[in-house]
């Protein structure tokens, strides 16, 4: 049965000397690994020489912190909702008495965890949070690891140091208020 009156036919011819000793084939491999032994080198001495990124790169995760020092993260839930991957896991909390100077509002992620072998760093969660808690760093690789459990990252790995001059430096780093402005100007466009 033909799935399709396409055919091509192709005439059976005898191959020459030449053909039949492979020699035109052997030749153009070799031309080939002559041009590429050649050229320029596409590899690079990492630790010593850093490849250049992206603008665009979204890399390790971070818990951002206010002007004052306090987490931002309130644990609504939409960066794990967004998660296509669902590598995103949260427990709320109530903040108690005597911590107002640790958390903005009264509700704040207790454990939050994201699981970086799941991981797609698409940048969803970063879009999806109203306080612009998470943020995707622009300057920093998740590193490797050897054991599994590594790879989990916890509050501890997660959220940025309270020191400002420790903080990363490089990419877009928006506060809540520049984050609503930005969600309403999208919302106009789409509309």
């Amino acid at each position: 049965m033909k799935l399709t009156n396409r055919s091509k036919h192709m005439a059976k011819k005898p191959m020459t000397l030449a053909e039949r000793a492979y020699l035109p084939a052997i030749l153009t491999g070799m031309g080939i690994t002559l041009k590429h032994f050649f050229s320029k080198k596409a590899t690079i001495r990492y630790p010593e020489e850093l490849r250049p990124m992206s603008p665009t790169f979204r890399g390790l995760h971070v818990l951002k912190r206010d002007e004052q020092g306090k987490e931002r993260c309130t644990a609504c839930g939409l960066c794990a909702v967004a998660c296509p991957a669902e590598a995103i896991t949260m427990v709320a909390g109530e903040r108690k008495k005597g911590e107002q100077n640790l958390y903005r509002e009264e509700k704040y992620a207790v454990s939050y965890e994201i699981n970086m072998l799941r991981c797609i760093f698409c940048g969803l969660c970063e879009e999806a949070c109203p306080k612009a808690a998470i943020y995707l760093q622009a300057d920093k690789m998740a590193p490797p690891r050897f054991e599994r459990d590594e790879f989990i990252y916890g509050k501890d790995r997660l959220v940025e140091p309270v020191d400002p001059n420790a903080r990363s430096k490089r990419g877009i780093q928006l506060t809540a208020e520049q984050a609503e402005a930005l969600a309403r100007r999208m919302a106009g466009m789409d509309a």
